[in-house]
């Protein structure tokens, strides 16, 4: 099982549509439609489809791979408007860098949830009054 993680803290998963592989998308869908970009994806690639999707799911293969950050700024830059999911080895220390970058939400398993309890999380979830330019002119 897993976690995901918003401002909010813990919540049950509420995606219930597939998701797909990058390299395995349907041409066609009647629903919603979810994708999973490894983190060494180019963004560009997904370039005229990014409408298509209502949610991007990128994944984070361990804590020190900060590339998920870049393909989520470089997604909403290039107009993604859809839910933004970071996924894998996202520690709580990452939470507002992931939300600062775009994310909208973290997934984790129930093994690093139980490492870093929730209230881990929700010191981080006011991210937007707790940046270094914040502090900075405080």
């Amino acid at each position: 099982m897993t976690v995901i993680i918003t401002d909010t803290g813990f919540a049950a998963d509420d995606w219930t549509a597939p998701v797909h592989a990058l390299a395995d998308l349907p041409a066609n869908s009647d629903g919603p439609v979810a994708v999973d970009i490894p983190s060494d994806t180019d963004p560009a690639s997904l370039g005229n489809r990014l409408a298509d999707f209502a949610l991007i799911r990128v994944a984070f293969p361990s804590f020190s791979d900060g590339r998920g950050f870049t393909i989520a700024a470089q997604l909403r830059r290039m107009g993604y408007a859809g839910r933004l999911r970071a996924q894998g080895h996202v520690i709580a220390d990452q939470y507002a860098m992931a939300r600062r970058a775009g994310f909208d939400e973290v997934e984790i398993t129930d093994d690093l949830a139980a490492r870093q309890p929730q209230d881990q999380w929700l010191a981080r979830a006011n991210w937007r009054n707790h940046d270094y330019q914040s502090r900075l002119r405080g």
